[in-house]
């Protein structure tokens, strides 16, 4: 294979909508509550599920209508998000349990925060069909991009490209919102319509990357049926 052909197990990273240089700095910011979290002698997943008990919060605040407060409190949830892995690595690296439990509560918080969107304009909007609707595939569209890593890493490769992960995803969500409780009603509908095109790019992006890294150097059939029966369901 030539040094200008992918690897098989590992896909590049492509393009985010946040710069690497970001995401260092948001680390950066978050390393005292890292070592608080240490000294407090909290685990990671202990954390994880503090932050989406947060999650949930906001989610509440949202449905019924508080929206700057449902925002502040959702970046507040995010935030600890963020924590838990680096709190993880920090004591010592992920545990199998703590990646799946991260995972599956990351979920669930997307679903309860779309679904909390949803519920809000229920609430407060004359013709709400357009915008439930928009939220629903907002949110079909980032389960789709987090299965399609899922499924990648289950045949043995790595699909981390795109542009809407979860980060991203999170910062337009709370941007939208934080628009809408100012008065500016079209910022979440920009937010949610954003999150909506890019989630289907991003998915449509790492199936093409699968396809190629897979066809370049297909992954063992006995291995690839011992991955696909961990996987089902």
């Amino acid at each position: 294979m030539s040094a200008s052909q992918p690897s098989a197990h590992d896909l590049r990273r492509g393009d985010s909508l946040l710069s690497t240089r970001a995401r260092e700095a948001g680390r950066a910011i978050l390393a005292p509550v890292v070592r608080l979290a240490v000294r407090l002698h909290l685990t990671a997943n202990t954390v994880t599920v503090i932050g989406f008990g947060v999650v949930l919060l906001a989610a509440g605040l949202i449905g019924s209508g508080n929206l700057l407060a449902g925002a502040a409190v959702l970046t507040a949830g995010s935030l600890l998000d963020a924590v838990d892995g680096a709190l993880a690595r920090a004591t010592g690296g992920t545990t199998a349990f703590g990646s799946f439990l991260d995972s599956t509560l990351d979920r669930a918080a997307e679903a309860a925060l779309f679904g909390s969107v949803a519920a809000y304009y229920l609430g407060a909007s004359p013709n709400p069909g357009p915008p439930v609707l928009l939220a629903l595939i907002a949110l079909a569209g980032s389960f789709m991009v987090s299965y399609t890593r899922a499924r990648a890493e289950g045949i043995g490769l790595r699909a981390e490209v795109g542009l809407a992960q979860r980060l991203e995803r999170l910062v337009l969500i709370i941007g939208g919102i934080t628009l809408a409780g100012l008065g500016f009603g079209i910022g979440l509908i920009g937010a949610l319509a954003i999150i909506a095109v890019l989630s289907l790019a991003t998915t449509i992006q790492r199936i093409w990357h699968v396809h190629r890294l897979s066809s370049v150097a297909p992954v063992a059939t006995d291995d690839l049926q011992t991955r696909e029966n961990r996987h089902r369901g």
